[in-house]
């Protein structure tokens, strides 16, 4: 099953197989996953700056992470990925020892990374593009349970321009056919810079700010909310999805939806493309083990 992302920023890591360089890894950039793979192999031939000259095809994409708000978060996140211990943000994350792969290494980082500041506020997916690649993540280092931990393929999709300007706008698509509307949570007259509530009937419309102290009232250390409860319809909403449904993000309500509600345990294996662990969280109760994977053989 091929999912379909719109406003798409992700983070991917290649694994290489020839002889010659297999076991390295190489973490690039894309709006584009589909293609990400056949423009890193031109670019390697051609050489760069913090690119390894693999030339050679045989490269697998493992896994990408998405959902950064725009590419400078995307490309801020790529570097700190490709220089763990360069990085302030990093310097608690040991470096790698002879037994351990690339591999393991990049995904060592990579779940550090998904912990701390910023990017653990960041409403992200962690998807595994090649599942026989897929390690169990160290209880210690799950990822926070607003991030979902998904398997399949992605491709990302346009934002039509008339969808964003409708979203900007509200239901009615121009403003100046409705009466000014008003912020439900300071009362003060709504002007562009607003949010709505994407569940259906909800006629939710707030100031960012003040939706956002709002839903950080009992996190006065931080600067972005993870989730809340709408002030209109009083159901639970992730901020990210508050912040995508503003830019005219409609393709991901589906997946959405499933998170506000509680899932027949029937389902759960019908739906692998689903977040495994945000389902033991709303059954409140254990669920077997997936199945392990094989590792994969390589050292680095």
């Amino acid at each position: 099953m091929v999912v379909e992302v719109e406003g798409f920023y992700g983070v991917y890591m290649l694994y290489c197989h020839p002889k010659k360089y297999k076991g390295r890894i190489y973490i690039g950039f894309t709006v584009n996953p589909s293609g990400a793979s056949s423009s890193t192999m031109v670019a390697n031939t051609k050489g760069g700056p913090g690119r390894p000259a693999v030339g050679a095809p045989g490269e697998d994409m493992v896994l990408i992470v998405h959902g950064f708000p725009n590419d400078i978060a995307a490309l801020r996140f790529e570097w700190a990925w490709q220089h763990p211990h360069v990085s302030r943000r990093l310097t608690h994350v040991p470096r790698k020892t002879k037994k351990q792969s690339s591999f393991d290494f990049h995904l060592f980082v990579l779940y550090h990374m998904l912990r701390v500041a910023p990017w653990n506020r960041l409403p992200l997916t962690l998807r595994w593009l090649r599942q026989e690649y897929h390690r169990e993540l160290p209880p210690l280092l799950q990822p926070p349970l607003h991030m979902p931990l998904v398997f399949g393929q992605v491709r990302a999709r346009p934002i039509p321009k008339s969808q964003g300007r409708a979203a900007e706008k509200g239901e009615g698509g121009n403003l100046q056919d409705v009466a000014p509307q008003r912020c439900q949570v300071c009362y003060h007259e709504v002007q562009d810079d607003c949010l709505r509530c994407f569940h259906p009937g909800c006629a939710l419309t707030a100031h960012i700010l003040c939706l956002a102290k709002l839903f950080l009232r009992n996190e006065p250390g931080n600067l972005i909310p993870v989730e809340g409860v709408c002030p209109s319809c009083d159901r639970s909403v992730l901020w990210g999805d508050l912040v995508r449904y503003k830019k005219g993000c409609y393709g991901d309500l589906e997946d959405i939806s499933t998170s506000q509600v509680r899932p027949a345990p029937a389902l759960i294996h019908l739906m692998p493309h689903i977040h495994y662990r945000r389902f033991s969280r709303f059954c409140q109760k254990e669920l077997p083990p997936l199945k392990p994977l094989p590792d994969v053989d390589e050292k680095c």
